[in-house]
């Protein structure tokens, strides 16, 4: 009896420590796999969940760590300036922000070329003409409407011109001082139509408007509670209202509309390895596995791809886009915002 519990004992002291040995064997693999994964640097003025989004699905996939760091866009180009100056490899390899700090950065000579057969299916307005930048997603301007005022009203406001012509409409906006992508309009508008025709037609929607909102969401909110009839909202935030089954309906101005435009660039003085990577990574962000990467996490930016399943099930894709970019000063934007203060949006008080 004594005999069999020794072996017993035996055994299971063999089991626990083969058991013991497997396990510091696997954690030893794992950390081997940590250190042999590479990581690169990027830039971009994205939101922080979306770009976790899309370096936590990218990881999982090609077990290459994409470390963003989040900052302004003036910011951006700051940084790049900076590593541009070094006479070695710079810290970062890329950069995932607005096409405006984008341009500015190509023609400063603080990105370099880059080309794919991905970025090549890319339309010729979503890319820079030398391939220093590809376009990836792209945030619209758009009509939320409320799907019972569309039940009540045949003549669809579906353009600028009509909007200040409708007369039985409450409207709602997020206020041009409060966001990037409210005022983005603005400059939008005055590059295409000039300020005159501009505050014009901004004068004519005013009395209409029933609230200046602080946050992008709101408006959408508001007309997917019958508090308005019409929000002026981005796209992203109205799909996210959509998906939620708020009885709204997106229309797509007909006589054109302005877009917040992300892409991409490799940065100059990129490590050799580094900036490979970066490129894959580029082109991986015009797939539809980034969409969904997106979309998991309610992030609704259209693709500028048109060779994704997202793009060619979209019904919006033929957006009519405005031709002028709003490539003013910091200076000239406070000016133009301080103008349309006092000459639109205080002119009836």
């Amino acid at each position: 009896m004594r005999r069999y519990s020794l072996l017993v004992m035996v055994s299971v002291f063999l089991v626990l420590t083969a058991v013991l040995v497997s396990v510091h064997l696997s954690s030893h693999s794992r950390g081997a796999e940590r250190r042999s994964m590479q990581e690169i640097t990027a830039y971009t003025s994205l939101p922080t969940e979306a770009a976790m989004a899309l370096t936590e699905e990218y990881e999982t996939e090609h077990n290459i760590r994409v470390n963003f760091i989040q900052i302004p866009p003036e910011e951006i180009f700051n940084r790049l300036r900076e590593q541009s100056k070094e006479t070695g490899s710079g810290k970062a390899s890329l950069v995932l922000a607005e096409r405006e700090i984008l341009d500015r950065a190509a023609a400063a000579g603080y990105l370099v070329p880059y080309a794919s057969e991905k970025s090549d299916q890319v339309a010729a307005s979503f890319r820079h003409e030398k391939g220093f930048w590809t376009g990836v997603w792209y945030d619209p301007i758009v009509f939320a409407v409320n799907q019972d005022y569309l039940r009540t009203h045949l003549d669809l406001p579906n353009s600028w011109q009509m909007l200040t012509q409708q007369r039985d409409i409450r409207i709602g906006t997020t206020d041009f001082m409060a966001a990037d992508a409210a005022s983005n309009l603005l400059y939008s508008m005055i590059a295409e139509y000039g300020e005159q025709q501009t505050f014009d037609m901004w004068r004519a929607i005013q009395p209409k408007i029933m609230q200046y909102s602080r946050y992008l969401h709101t408006p959408v909110r508001q007309a997917g509670m019958g508090e308005v009839d019409l929000s002026i909202a981005v796209l992203s935030e109205t799909l996210r209202y959509v998906r939620g089954d708020y009885p709204i309906r997106v229309l797509y101005p007909t006589d054109g509309t302005c877009a917040v435009v992300f892409g991409t660039g490799i940065a100059f003085r990129a490590a050799e390895r580094d900036a490979h990577e970066a490129e894959q990574f580029a082109d991986w962000l015009l797939t539809d596995e980034a969409q969904r990467a997106l979309a998991r996490h309610r992030f609704y930016f259209l693709t500028t791809n048109p060779a994704t399943l997202a793009y060619q099930t979209f019904a919006g894709k033929n957006i009519t886009m405005f031709q002028s970019h709003p490539y003013f000063t910091k200076e000239e934007k406070e000016k133009l915002l301080d103008r349309w203060v006092k000459k639109v949006r205080l002119s009836g008080e």
